[in-house]
């Protein structure tokens, strides 16, 4: 039961807990090899299509309609476009951690995942979260401002109900820089797959009142006014184990 958040103890149910494509990791940003060859990433959500907001019990989760490649980013690592399935977000109760990633060992307070498959390779979100190029996420870092919010966290379905939602672009959600680092890693919760193509844009969103507006209306918007506290639900970084981190940009 992911509400007993433990990560540690995930191993003995998921051995490849201890994998050797884990994720999240620290980012050691003068280690990163900058790789000329990596493309810019595109990213198009102008027709994207939001289909509800669900508390799953560890995340605070807006699911998408992914019948077409018209809301899905390309370029970047990849051959193919992958489709927008999900976002999610991971946040602590201090402003001094959250995010899952860190840079240079400095955690963010919260940090956003964007989930895309790989549906000209696979016919299934299932199916290409079980394969090595089947996913792709995109993670960003949310800065101080928005831990006010990330902290309450009154996201107010209960565990495993879903609350219709209008068309939400997480465009807006995104850094004017789409400069990026890439390697290869896993889920980040059980099952802990290691199908993912991380994508960790450099830039976190600073976001002002206005904006965090559209963002408090996404994680209080629900049927019932029943108030959960989700909160710390990171895993800690992961080793290495060899991986290079490829960085779009030139340090």
């Amino acid at each position: 039961n992911l509400n007993h958040w433990s990560p540690s103890e995930w191993h003995k149910s998921y051995p490849i807990a201890q994998g050797n494509r884990q994720s999240p990791i620290d980012i050691v940003s003068a280690k990163a090899v900058y790789d000329p060859n990596l493309k810019p990433l595109i990213i198009s959500y102008e027709s994207c299509t939001s289909l509800n907001i669900s508390n799953n019990g560890h995340s605070v989760m807006v699911e998408f309609e992914d019948t077409d490649d018209k809301t899905a980013i390309s370029g970047g690592p990849f051959e193919n476009p992958f489709r927008l399935k999900q976002f999610h977000f991971h946040w602590g109760t201090k402003h001094s951690q959250g995010s899952e990633h860190t840079i240079d060992g400095k955690p963010f307070p919260c940090e956003l995942h964007l989930v895309h498959w790989n549906a000209r390779k696979y016919a299934t979100f299932g199916e290409a979260a079980a394969a090595p190029d089947g996913l792709a996420v995109v993670g960003v870092f949310l800065e101080v401002k928005i831990t006010k919010i990330a902290l309450q966290t009154d996201q107010t379905t209960t565990n495993g109900t879903k609350a219709q939602f209008r068309s939400f672009n997480p465009k807006c959600l995104l850094p004017l820089s789409l400069d990026y680092w890439t390697y290869l890693g896993s889920l980040t919760t059980p099952p802990l797959n290691e199908s993912v193509t991380w994508i960790v844009l450099k830039e976190p969103i600073r976001i002002s009142e206005k904006q965090l507006e559209k963002f408090r209306m996404l994680l209080f918007t629900s049927e019932e006014d029943q108030r959960i506290q989700m909160v710390n639900n990171f895993r800690p970084p992961q080793p290495l184990k060899g991986r290079v981190v490829r960085a779009s940009f030139k340090a």
